[in-house]
């Protein structure tokens, strides 16, 4: 990927905008104005073929379009997108990528498959095996312990910056032992932020294999999916998982940490990583 295929400053997509309100306390109204997040449709595009369209928080562009790219299996490596400009319009933006020729075929022919006889994208039986794909295997001999999964949890909001502005984002966060928290990304969307943490660690070279993932949501699904595909051995959330994530983590080989407070935590799946402290 070209340092210079970014053909827009982030500085000027801005991610937060003050908006003017009205504020009633004890039957009082005063006027002022609120920090809210940006909320813009991203378009991901694939050699000129449009292959989704999301809404996220305008900032860590490149990292969003690299994660996505990765979380999603249509890269392995950074290095496989082999341009990437991000254009604005009045509807929102567009990362436009073009791919290495292998992975082209391979996202060729998945569209293809996609299609179906009508041409609606994503419909019946395969919509549901795109939706509920098998998670990525997960391998790493990595251990925590209780007391650092504390400290790693309660380093995150001070990393929070939009979040404090607005309090209406997620974050997403990854942690090494030794190096405290290595990468935060925050968007309205926490899909988004994960993606952009798996592109923070990509283009950094960074291995999830050897920390642990920081999620200030709940664990669904796909927040599962996608941290497998980063390679990441533990998730360590302040709300709690679905059921389905649970399964989805057993079945990865990922150690699952929920309701992640300051007076402990709960462990759902492979236990044997979290080791006293």
């Amino acid at each position: 990927m070209t340092e210079s295929a970014s053909l827009v400053s982030e500085a000027k997509v801005s991610a937060v905008c003050a908006v003017p309100r009205a504020e009633w306390r004890r039957s009082a109204r005063a006027d002022g104005e609120r920090t809210l997040p940006e909320e813009t449709a991203v378009a991901l595009t694939y050699d000129h073929s449009c292959h989704a369209v999301m809404m996220a928080t305008p900032l860590d562009l490149e990292d969003f379009a690299v994660g996505f790219s990765l979380t999603e299996g249509i890269i392995s490596s950074a290095g496989q997108i082999e341009d990437l400009e991000i254009l604005v319009s009045e509807l929102g933006l567009e990362l436009r990528m073009s791919i290495a020729p292998a992975q082209r075929h391979a996202f060729t022919q998945r569209r293809r498959k996609l299609a179906g006889p009508t041409g609606c994208g994503l419909c019946g039986v395969e919509s549901l095996e795109a939706a509920m794909r098998p998670v990525a295997k997960v391998r790493s001999d990595l251990e925590v312990s209780a007391q650092s999964i504390a400290a790693a949890i309660a380093a995150v909001p001070a990393h929070q910056s939009i979040h404090h502005a607005t309090r209406a984002v997620h974050a997403a966060a990854f942690w090494q032992a030794g190096n405290e928290l290595v990468f935060l990304r925050e968007d309205v969307g926490r899909h988004n932020a994960l993606d952009k943490l798996a592109g923070a660690l990509a283009r950094a070279g960074k291995l999830a294999q050897q920390g642990v993932v920081l999620l200030t949501s709940r664990v669904s699904v796909e927040m599962v999916q996608k941290t497998a595909m980063m390679g990441a051995p533990i998730i360590v959330a302040v709300s709690a998982p679905t059921a389905l994530a649970v399964r989805a983590c057993a079945a990865a080989g990922i150690t699952l940490v929920a309701v992640a407070r300051n007076d402990g935590f709960e462990v759902f799946t492979h236990q044997e990583r979290i080791v006293p402290s």
